[in-house]
């Protein structure tokens, strides 16, 4: 075994790392941790997403758990990620375990661990959960368990479903009726995942009508990574004018990232994505407390920022530094490049079904068409054109080559990208990357990711000419060309 937490959990390949003892391994590191905080009585829950066999590696969790005296609240269905977080929070347990690998391909499945509060596990408790972790890795079957039946009988397994009480969550943010009744065509794209049902649940009856794409559970993901961007949903793109709808609105498989479409079928960034939705809790919700972004989200927040007087915090990569941040400065959002975006008025982690309604609220009150509101924020904060090249490897020759491309991207030192003279090179302090930026706002991230064997070369430019030659540029400093 080499169980690793990345930027969100430790995910792997099924059948390969990805298997029961090691489900169990990191559920003897919760159950261990969760006994050390002496607060063991308040109990876990335990959820998970639509992949394959994840109910059953929930049970083998929820097994380890009452093992150690440790009640457990273990979902009766799938549901989004997000719904697990919020249920950890209402139902007042010390910590959540969610069975997903979010948007990585079919053959991956996942464990993520979320804090009382709701939020993804912060590097300081990941940290104490590896430690657990590392010497029972080669001795799993030291693990403590107990059989499912045996721990239901003695009250130690309670299912529950988690969606009840995400829904009433979800209607005390928005004015469902109006939604209901507002004659929209609403293009709606779960990916297969958890979110299926949601939207037509949370916008369905009324007028507005609701087109489900890809509703039913297939753990293949349509031969797809449930990640909603391009080619990932074309399909989903091409359906908003076939359907003349209103808008589009995506989430990825375990929903905790959110996708957008305009009425046209054309793809909005989740750069984009971000800076609407900040504007938004500006413009309507009239919110001016401080924002939370990542390394590689937008320059546009920055412009926001100074234009309506509110701070912008920037953190590394992932929700493990993003809620802490909320936290710590009262932010009234946080975002990441991914399509993860967080609320204070709601949780201190990612929901995508949150961020698509907030959008669609946007719409609705101003009355226009999202490509009318995405001109005007061009005009305010822009421009912006923005592209994201993942570079994939085969997991071995990622292990063996990370340190060398570090070695090359720390070295590197252009004067120039893309014609723009460089002002400043930022080594990220994640220490798993580096982040250009050039005269004009421009800039160049190359990043080795924590959930995948791959490198992301990410730009966001204020010339669409200029984003391939910033890419080009990326690649050959990874490859050393």
């Amino acid at each position: 075994m080499n169980i690793a937490f990345g930027t969100d959990g430790w995910r792997a390949g099924i059948a390969d790392a990805y298997t029961f003892d090691a489900v169990r391994v990191c559920a003897q590191a919760v159950a261990e941790w969760v006994r050390r905080t002496g607060e063991a009585d308040r109990g876990v829950v335990v959820g998970y997403d639509r992949r394959f066999r994840s109910e059953h590696f929930a049970q083998a969790a929820a097994e380890v758990l009452a093992a150690h005296g440790i009640h457990v609240l273990l979902a009766s269905a799938a549901a989004p990620t997000q719904a697990f977080s919020y249920a950890t929070l209402r139902r007042n347990a010390k910590a959540g375990i969610v069975i997903t690998a979010s948007h990585n391909p079919w053959t991956d499945n996942g464990f993520k661990v979320k804090e009382e509060t709701g939020s993804a596990a912060s590097p300081a408790v990941i940290a104490e959960l590896e430690a657990i972790i590392r010497p029972l890795e080669s001795r799993p079957r030291d693990v403590r368990r107990m059989s499912y039946d045996d721990a239901v009988a003695k009250g130690l397994v309670e299912i529950f479903d988690p969606a009840p009480d995400y829904l009433a969550r979800v209607a005390e943010l928005f004015d469902l009726e109006a939604f209901r009744a507002a004659g929209y065509t609403i293009v709606c794209e779960p990916l297969y995942g958890s979110a299926s049902g949601y939207f037509p649940r949370l916008l369905g009856g009324g007028r507005t009508k609701i087109v489900e794409l890809h509703g039913e559970r297939n753990p293949y993901f349509g031969g797809v990574n449930p990640e909603p961007i391009p080619p990932n949903i074309d399909e989903f793109l091409a359906r908003i004018p076939k359907e003349r709808a209103d808008v589009g609105l995506a989430v990825d498989g375990d929903a905790d990232r959110a996708g957008l479409g305009d009425e046209q079928g054309r793809f909005v960034t989740t750069l984009t994505v971000y800076a609407l939705l900040m504007w938004y809790l500006i413009e309507v919700r009239k919110l001016r407390q401080p924002v939370v972004k990542t390394v590689n989200m937008t320059s546009m927040v920055d412009r926001l920022g100074e234009k309506y007087g509110v701070p912008v915090h920037e953190v590394p990569v992932g929700f493990k530094y993003i809620g802490p941040k909320m936290r710590e400065t009262g932010a009234m959002m946080g975002g990441e490049e991914s399509g993860g975006f967080g609320f204070a008025m709601h949780l201190p982690e990612r929901d995508g079904i949150v961020a698509d309604l907030f959008l669609l609220d946007f719409f609705m009150k101003t009355k226009k068409k999202p490509s009318q509101l995405i001109a005007e924020l061009m005009d305010l904060a822009g421009p912006s054109f923005y592209l994201r090249r993942d570079l994939h490897l085969d997991a071995a020759t990622y292990q063996a080559e990370k340190p060398k491309i570090m070695e090359r991207l720390d070295g590197a030192r252009p004067g120039e990208l893309a014609g723009h003279r460089v002002t400043r090179i930022v080594p990220l302090e994640t220490k798993d990357g580096v982040k250009y930026f050039v005269d004009d706002g421009s800039w160049l991230l190359v990043r080795l990711s924590g959930t995948e064997p791959l490198v992301r070369v990410y730009t966001e430019t204020r010339s669409a000419n200029e984003v391939k030659p910033m890419l080009d540029l990326g690649e050959r400093m990874v490859h050393g060309g």
